[in-house]
């Protein structure tokens, strides 16, 4: 029996996971709306007739996020608070016939390409006219664009291509259509992203055109960022960073996944990659574009590592002096080939390698930091928080990454603009400054 009024054809959508979910969820709400239907993302009101949850199934805790966002929701529909309940997504593509057993109020479960299907289970029609429309659900300044989905590495212990499929490549013709229409909603900065970004290109032109797609985005008028996410490291194209170097719009930032430092565990986990190439790799970068960010995650915890691993690892964070540093704990995957090891490694342990890595770090983001005290740099602004106007240099990502803080005390800043700031001091992760006037 319902316990409350629910607004019909209205869709409430629910994204959990990465920057690719949040883009999908952005497509999904995109076709929903045209179709006749009232849609919000992840609405503060349960008033939703529907309700679409986008799930992540990358790690044990983003399975237990989704998992438990599914279960709230069977809850309402049970308590007559949701009338439609539908998953889709990562966990959804990977654990359908498990899902669909163990939670029943579930109307339907769908996998990472059945947008199609939803649409249709909803009565709704899939309109391919859309093709560069799209609703943000980020700050109207900035906005993902997903060049390609899936990916074709075999790394041990990656389940991505269990649930994403193999690569495949948007053309750039639909790519550029795609930003035009960005642009001409406001935005300024492009979030170029993918599973893997070097391989873009290959599957339709024969040939890596990742350089290409860059320069016909840097001609829409309006866009003034493009930011590159989630580069692989082995058989890393330089023309990427020669275009980088050339183009002014291309921000100076590499988000390239590393996962390890022990040449032992690079091979354990498939990488392809030796500590000696991948060392190489980032001082040629470096000796190209001197003032390259250079993001980067790594796992601990995999089948095998030991305290060397560590130590190795803690030692090439210190030589290598990377501007952002992520840790992930490794998470024991059916289906991957690292599935086959035994996780020999305690929870506890996992948790403080990570802590021990991200406590080395953050030394060195202090100093890099300070090292910018003095320095005028363009910052553009995503927020006003805590007396601050909060916002980011081109080589911050948004969310993960540091921050500059200028005090709305004495200064005058709009969200979604650039400003010069002058950076007058420095923490950890953050940087404070003052407005340049003219």
């Amino acid at each position: 029996m319902k316990t409350k009024t629910l607004k019909k054809n209205k869709v409430n959508v629910i994204t959990l996971g990465c920057s690719k979910n949040l883009f999908d969820s952005e497509v999904t709400m995109t076709q929903l709306q045209a179709n006749g239907f009232e849609v919000e993302h992840e609405a503060k009101q349960d008033d939703s007739e529907i309700v679409i949850i986008n799930t992540c199934g990358f790690i044990d805790n983003a399975k237990e996020e989704s998992v438990n966002t599914i279960l709230r929701y069977a809850q309402a529909k049970k308590d007559g608070q949701v009338d439609k309940l539908y998953v889709t997504g990562c966990l959804s593509e990977r654990y359908k016939e498990g899902l669909e057993e163990e939670i029943k109020e579930v109307d339907a479960f769908f996998g990472t390409r059945e947008l199609p299907k939803l649409l249709k289970t909803l009565k709704a029609d899939y309109k391919h006219e859309l093709l560069g429309e799209r609703i943000i659900t980020t700050p109207s300044h900035y906005a993902f664009l997903k060049i390609s989905e899936g990916c074709d590495r075999k790394c041990a212990f990656c389940a991505i291509p269990l649930m994403r499929g193999k690569h495949i490549s948007t053309s750039i013709e639909d790519l550029v259509v795609q930003a035009k229409s960005l642009a001409a909603k406001g935005v300024k900065e492009l979030i170029v992203i993918a599973q893997e970004l070097t391989f873009y290109g290959l599957d339709i032109y024969g040939e890596r055109r990742l350089p290409q797609l860059l320069q016909e985005l840097s001609k829409i008028e309006g866009i003034e960022w493009i930011r590159l996410h989630y580069a692989y490291p082995t058989g890393f194209p330089m023309e990427i960073i020669e275009e980088m170097k050339s183009n002014p719009k291309v921000c100076n930032y590499l988000d390239i996944p590393l996962q390890h430092a022990s040449n032992n565990m690079l091979k354990a986990m498939k990488r392809g990659a030796s500590r000696e190439k991948t060392t190489k790799l980032i001082n040629e970068v470096r000796e190209l574009i001197p003032d390259i960010a250079i993001r980067t995650t790594f796992i601990v915890g995999f089948p095998g590592e030991t305290r060397d691993d560590i130590e190795e690892m803690k030692a090439w964070v210190a030589e290598m002096k990377f501007d952002r540093l992520g840790v992930f704990t490794y998470s024991h995957e059916e289906d991957t080939s690292a599935y086959e090891l035994d996780d020999d490694i305690p929870d506890e342990e996992k948790q403080a390698r990570a802590q021990e890595i991200m406590d080395f770090q953050q030394d060195i983001s202090l100093s890099l930091n300070e090292q910018k005290i003095g320095k005028t740099l363009k910052v553009l602004f995503d927020r006003i928080e805590g007396g601050y106007f909060v916002g980011r240099t081109e080589f911050d990502s948004p969310e993960v990454d540091n921050e500059v803080l200028v005090s709305t005390e004495n200064n005058f800043l709009r969200v979604g603009d650039f400003a010069e700031i002058k950076i007058t001091g420095a923490d950890d992760f953050d940087l404070y400054g003052d407005v340049i006037n003219d």
